[in-house]
């Protein structure tokens, strides 16, 4: 019985000499170590691959996070995202918050969690994958471009509404959200505007309505309040020095 289950994992990782010559081998005991080990190598770079292709960049852990910073954040609904359950549901995921309270953190550790449970994963801000679109010339090659935002089981999208954008650029994110909208494949964004500001982002695009109700109707947001804790650690630093600065050097021998 216990030969029965290694071959199936040979074939997996197809070892076809092996399996050539399984009734010579299967009772070894080295067998099954070295399908564990190449099962575990075989994780290790699909995972390592998988990383490469999300485009996170390096981000801080959740345990470096200082949850008493903000004025205002639902930890509990924070923590709970980390059940990944809506990545099953096809749920959508808005950071909302102004700049520096840690929504792309939450973002890069979420979309982290995804690639170690398995799932493909795309990050983007808004900006890039807007400008890749549009720069798309011809049917074929936008249909290959929004395969690349539309096919990974974890689409995140950063920085929505720190700039404005075209009526062109509002459309291509209502087809990217369509299509995972029907697909039912989560997102995650982060923006710095509140639905009812959209319309700046996207001056007069038709769609805005429509593409926050496809967000929202499978969708939760999560609001934090409070100032920017990258300024707040620039003004540690700059402190920092200063008091380095102002400390009293200590006296010349008398051989320099």
């Amino acid at each position: 019985m216990k030969h029965d289950t290694l071959r199936p994992r040979a074939k997996a990782l197809r070892l076809w000499g092996l399996i050539d010559h399984w009734d010579q081998v299967a009772a070894e005991p080295w067998v099954p170590a070295m399908l564990d080990w190449l099962e575990e190598a075989a994780r290790r770079r699909s995972l390592e691959a998988r990383i490469t292709k999300a485009k996170i960049g390096a981000f801080k852990s959740m345990a470096d996070f200082d949850w008493t910073w903000p004025k205002r954040i639902p930890r509990d609904a924070v923590e709970e995202l980390f059940s990944m359950e809506f990545m099953g549901e096809g749920g959508n995921v808005v950071m909302l918050g102004p700049n520096g309270v840690g929504k792309t953190m939450f973002a890069q550790n979420l979309a982290y969690q995804a690639l170690l449970r398995g799932h493909a994963v795309r990050f983007t801000t808004a900006s890039e994958m807007l400008a890749a679109l549009s720069a798309c010339e011809g049917t074929a090659s936008l249909e290959r471009t929004l395969g690349q935002y539309v096919r990974p089981a974890l689409l995140v999208i950063d920085e929505i509404g720190y700039l404005s954008y075209s009526n062109r650029a509002a459309d291509l994110l209502f087809e990217v959200v369509s299509r995972r909208y029907t697909a039912k494949r989560p997102m995650i964004l982060t923006t710095n505007r509140p639905f009812g500001e959209w319309n700046e982002v996207f001056p007069n695009a038709a769609c805005v309505v429509t593409l926050v109700d496809r967000l929202m109707h499978r969708g939760e947001v999560i609001t934090i309040a409070g100032d920017s804790y990258r300024a707040k650690e620039a003004e540690e630093r700059n402190a920092a020095k200063e008091k380095r600065r102002r400390k009293p050097k200590p006296p010349k021998s008398e051989t320099e």
